[in-house]
């Protein structure tokens, strides 16, 4: 299967991240611009859903009406601590989402992701899985998840973030070449100390005001 990158160019989601970017953001106001972004990426990442039509009733009449075919089958998971900034906006559109964890930090020397935590729904291999986590740097935190989540056999697997460099892109479709991205911007590339420029900072800190 090709390699396949979805840039999200909405102007809201363009701009949005342009202030995110910005190191004069305070913390609260960057946990709720990731917040809203998740639910704006979210309406992009969902195109596809299925649809199933069923008969109801409104104040004038019936009529045979869409709805989502596979709403409760679908699973986010967020790699922590950062994916949390993405996961509460694609929860308000998409509340019946069950919802998974993967903690894993990045070793400061190899760069190589560690994992500290792994729990998702019992019955994963039924669902849909959308990743999320805000960056896809050197791309083995993204990686890691996916072999994870493929380990547990889900129906299929996106992965969203909102910046992208070149390096993790390569990297990660090398591994996953059937797993599709969808991000906000692919920047210039990452730094010696692995970082996206021009990037973000680390998503994390600014987040939570750890740094």
């Amino acid at each position: 299967m090709t390699a396949k990158v979805i840039v999200i160019d909405h102007p809201l989601v363009q701009h949005k991240l342009t202030l995110v970017r910005q190191t004069k953001i305070s913390t609260a106001k960057f946990r709720q611009l990731l917040k809203e972004m998740g639910s704006l990426l979210a309406y992009e990442v969902t195109r596809d859903l299925p649809l199933k039509y069923e008969k109801i009733q409104t104040p004038i009449a019936s009529t045979i009406a869409p709805m989502l075919a596979s709403e409760k089958k679908m699973v986010i998971v967020s790699i922590m601590r950062a994916g949390q900034g993405l996961l509460d906006g694609i929860l308000e559109l998409i509340p019946s989402a069950r919802v998974g964890h993967i903690g894993l930090y990045r070793d400061p020397t190899t760069l190589m992701a560690i994992e500290y935590y792994f729990k998702v729904p019992h019955d994963i291999e039924h669902r849909d899985v959308l990743i999320v986590d805000p960056m896809l740097a050197t791309g083995n935190s993204a990686v890691a998840a996916v072999d994870r989540i493929k380990e547990v056999s889900a129906i299929s697997i996106k992965f969203l973030c909102l910046l992208a460099a070149p390096e993790g892109i390569k990297h990660f479709h090398e591994q996953h070449p059937d797993v599709p991205i969808y991000t906000a911007a692919i920047d210039e590339g990452l730094d010696e100390h692995g970082y996206i420029v021009p990037g973000m900072g680390d998503a994390g800190d600014r987040l939570y005001g750890t740094k």
